[in-house]
């Protein structure tokens, strides 16, 4: 008998146990998570902006011969720096040199027969005033009845042949004998420019960073043969979202890091924003120009900065969270946590700006955020 009591009482000692610790556990789990809130307010953000790229030349030049022609003489070798209107290739121009002193000749022989042309349409003048002198005494005196008509006929077919012959040298004749100088001026200016185009010429201060020829190759029109870039200016290429587009203007001042000169300090300004989104998304191309010291290279990764300042919504940097690979933040309203997905602008250690999703206004939690979900109740203070 005092076994079975002893038994009873026992499972009743257990069963009040596991009573009292579920309850508790429910009472702990219904306890709201404490937060501290902040008032999203409308004020003015100072913080840095910052972009990255790469710093790449201001000019490239790409070369390439203009006629076919070989290779006889290179005046640069790559990595060499050269001037604009240093000579960098030189073509063989034996053969236009030869065609050239043919046209010459040409033009020699065309001015020479023009000069033929002029003394014939002068002669030709002195034989029509000739026979008009003629034709009007034989004229007068056949009125006169002192010749017979056919001395009358025969100077007057003798005028107008003269005529004949005068028109043809001053008009026709003459036409043609200039229209063959100006085909033999023609074909000089012609080999004069594809001898000046045989000497490839640098039309930039620069340094050559491709060479495709050598001595001996026969080059084509078109195709390059050597590179040039201008290194003197470096341009660090990047893009920025539309919103930070008020920000910047061209000229602006910025400063420059390179990230293989880490205690180094450089100066650029800005020298273009791009009116056109990339075609990546709703982002916009700048170009900041660098002066090169001569210690920077092409291809080195920078970063440049300024201070700035902007003014909208702001809500304490603590508040915004990531969730999804969203930005959020949980608006606090009669202790219920609401989520709301947020797009930020600039930020600093304290505050971030909010462009979408936050009104002035309103409560935010700033503690406990990554522990928030939707809807969720909470203990706000």
């Amino acid at each position: 008998m005092h076994k079975r009591i002893s038994k009873s009482l026992a499972i009743f000692l257990a069963l009040l146990l596991l009573f009292a610790v579920s309850g508790c556990a429910e009472q702990k789990t219904n306890n709201p998570t404490t937060v501290t809130t902040a008032v999203a307010d409308n004020q003015e953000l100072e913080t840095t902006l910052e972009l990255s790229g790469v710093l790449v030349p201001a000019q490239t030049v790409d070369l390439s011969s203009k006629i076919s022609g070989q290779v006889t003489n290179l005046g640069f070798n790559v990595g060499s720096a050269v001037k604009a209107g240093d000579v960098l290739i030189q073509l063989d121009t034996e053969a236009l040199k030869a065609q050239l002193m043919q046209a010459e000749a040409g033009l020699q022989s065309a001015e020479a027969a023009a000069q033929s042309v002029q003394n014939q349409a002068s002669l030709a003048k002195i034989n029509l005033d000739a026979a008009q002198k003629l034709y009007e005494r034989t004229k007068s005196l056949y009125e006169a009845g002192a010749v017979s008509q056919s001395q009358m006929d025969d100077t007057t077919d003798k005028l107008n042949i003269a005529k004949n012959q005068s028109e043809n040298a001053s008009g026709p004749a003459q036409n043609q004998a200039q229209a063959a100088i100006n085909t033999a001026q023609a074909n000089i200016k012609n080999l004069q420019v594809q001898i000046d185009n045989a000497t490839i010429r640098s039309p930039l201060d620069g340094i050559v960073t491709n060479q495709s020829v050598n001595v001996g190759t026969v080059v084509s029109p078109g195709v390059p043969v050597i590179s040039i870039v201008d290194t003197s200016i470096l341009k660090m290429k990047c893009t920025v979202t539309q919103d930070l587009l008020p920000l910047l203007s061209i000229n602006q001042e910025m400063d420059i890091k390179i990230d293989s000169y880490p205690e180094s300090k450089f100066k650029g300004s800005i020298s273009s924003i791009g009116p056109i989104a990339v075609s990546t998304g709703e982002v916009f191309p700048v170009e900041i120009s660098i002066k090169n010291n001569g210690s920077l290279t092409a291809g080195l990764s920078a970063h440049a900065s300024m201070n700035t300042k902007v003014s909208g919504v702001v809500v304490p940097a603590s508040s915004v969270a990531q969730n999804g690979g969203e930005n959020c933040v949980f608006i606090i309203k009669d202790n219920i946590a609401s989520k709301r997905v947020v797009r930020t602008g600039l930020k600093n250690d304290k505050g971030t700006q909010i462009l979408m999703g936050v009104n002035a206004g309103e409560s935010v939690a700033i503690t406990n955020v990554n522990t928030l979900t939707d809807k969720m109740p909470v203990n706000a203070n």
